[in-house]
């Protein structure tokens, strides 16, 4: 079982320490620094708030158009309960239970540092039902990704109300009845803690997140399957040469084209006399057009990074300076941008490798057209290519920027807004069709492969090729293929390409 992960004040949250505790499903505790942080501002909230009737906006106040609206004293708890069942107005499919759990992981981070001004047994509430598996059923419509995810968020923090819905051990439940498995009272919420859990990039982040740890498998994936389609095209592999990539340094460049000569070492089929002086770019240009995708994710895995790592509610509270100040570090605009240039790296990957999938089925350089022995009286390989175009082409449409536009809302109070949640679920979208753009390549190019046996290539290469065909046979004739398009695409997410 794994160790206890201890949230403090100095844990870096990075995309490795997040999957390790997805897929460990080990438990997250807050350390006794974090633990006593999170009170003393929690006393210095409430202190000031005896002493001085000074405004200070949604917690004297109320919300956004209504900030100039004074909330007596024996009303503030209301008003934090009334924010919650307000604002949970999401529509749409229901969030995943894997991007559920790390909404609770990052919230309860972002409270920890001591500046949100909650109860403690909010912040560990919020951890227990993470660690007891406990998941609010969030939806994916109905944030801005300006004020926070408001309206996931409020799914997300019912429960800790006993209102809402959670998913637990497979079971649909009213959260009343969830947390009575556990003799879990509902919490009674205090000044500014409604804001506190409203308040936030969670939700978008948590899809970053999740997007994030597919695509770096995708990039590794896609650097094998591009070059076991270069092998099984008979393509050269002087475009790869180390002395090209000198004289254009670009990190992913360089690593993408070192690792393609790395895959082609100890190739038989590399050793055959070329027919072709040049290939088409989407072989040649392999290097260029995934290294530019590397460098692009680089970028979005450091603004994610520093998000997981972020205060983002409002207002904030300073306890050793005695101030609490009223900004914007909810916007989700620095996520917005990362997360439209994530699903455009990630769709160029899904284009170049749609193209070679084209390629390949062309009648080129001594295949068969169509893959297949008996061209004609079988179709062979000839329609996952249509479904890869189609795939290919939805992907172009996703990749519309989600952060160019803005819609007025709160009676023009919250009068720019990032729609970063809307580039987060389009993200996560083009992901899954390269995954299945990816295994489509893959199907054809072990397929083609197979054409030149019995020359064979590099040891790296034909392991892969081995494990695919363990999975999805030869096609020697006709037969049902969309069950082996979902285990192609299965085969992508699941192997270890990192390890190639």
């Amino acid at each position: 079982m794994a160790a206890d992960f201890a949230l403090t004040p100095s844990t870096h949250l990075d995309l490795a320490t997040l999957d390790y505790l997805v897929r460990t499903k080990a438990r997250v505790v807050l350390s006794e620094e974090a633990r006593q942080r999170i009170d003393s501002c929690y006393q210095y909230l409430h202190t000031r708030l005896a002493t001085s009737d000074a405004p200070i906006y949604g917690i004297n106040t109320g919300f956004g158009a209504l900030c100039n609206k004074t909330i007596s004293a024996a009303d503030r708890g209301q008003l934090q309960a009334n924010l919650l069942m307000s604002h949970a107005c999401g529509t749409g499919d229901e969030v995943p239970g894997e991007l559920v759990r790390l909404m609770l992981i990052l919230k309860a981070q972002s409270l920890s540092y001591g500046h949100s001004g909650v109860q403690l047994r909010t912040v560990q509430r919020l951890l227990d039902f993470y660690n007891r598996g406990m998941l609010p059923v969030v939806y994916q419509q109905g944030s801005l990704g300006a004020s926070g995810d408001l309206a996931p968020l409020a799914h997300l923090c019912l429960p800790l109300l006993g209102l809402g819905e959670v998913l637990y051990e497979g079971y649909r439940l009213a959260a009343a009845d969830a947390m009575s498995l556990f003799s879990w009272e509902p919490l009674t919420l205090e000044a500014k803690e409604g804001l506190a859990l409203l308040n936030g990039t969670q939700f978008m982040l948590a899809y970053a997140v999740h997007s994030l740890l597919r695509v770096r498998r995708l990039l590794a994936a896609a650097d094998v399957i591009g070059t076991l389609s270069l092998e099984a095209f008979d393509g050269r592999a002087e475009p790869f040469d180390a002395r090209l990539h000198r004289i254009r340094p670009h990190a992913g460049q360089l690593t993408v084209a070192a690792r393609i000569r790395a895959l082609l070492e100890g190739s038989e089929l590399q050793q055959q006399p070329k027919t072709a002086v040049q290939d088409p770019y989407s072989f040649r240009c392999m290097p260029q057009v995934h290294g530019a995708s590397r460098d692009a994710v680089a970028y979005v895995q450091q603004v994610v990074e520093t998000e997981c790592n972020a205060v983002t509610d409002n207002p904030t509270i300073f306890s050793d300076e005695d101030i609490i100040l009223s900004g914007g570090n909810f916007h989700g605009q620095p996520l917005a941008l990362a997360l439209d240039m994530l699903a455009i790296a990630t769709a160029e990957i899904g284009s170049i490798s749609q193209q070679r999938t084209t390629q390949l089925i062309g009648g080129q350089r001594g295949l068969p057209p169509f893959l297949v022995a008996e061209p004609g009286l079988h179709s062979g390989l000839m329609i996952p290519q249509y479904t890869a175009a189609g795939i290919a082409s939805q992907n172009k449409q996703l990749c519309t920027p989600a952060s160019v536009d803005s819609v007025v809302s709160s009676n023009g109070q919250e009068d720019h807004v990032s729609m970063g949640a809307n580039a987060a679920t389009k993200a996560l979208r083009v992901v899954q069709n390269v995954e299945q753009l990816l295994g489509i390549e893959l199907l054809n190019a072990v397929q083609a492969l197979d054409f030149r046996r019995p020359a064979r290539p590099s040891a790296a290469l034909e392991q892969v090729a081995t494990a695919f065909r363990e999975k999805i046979p030869f096609l020697h004739q006709d037969r049902v293929l969309y069950p082996e398009l979902h285990a192609a695409a299965a085969f992508v997410r699941d192997h270890h390409w990192e390890e190639i």
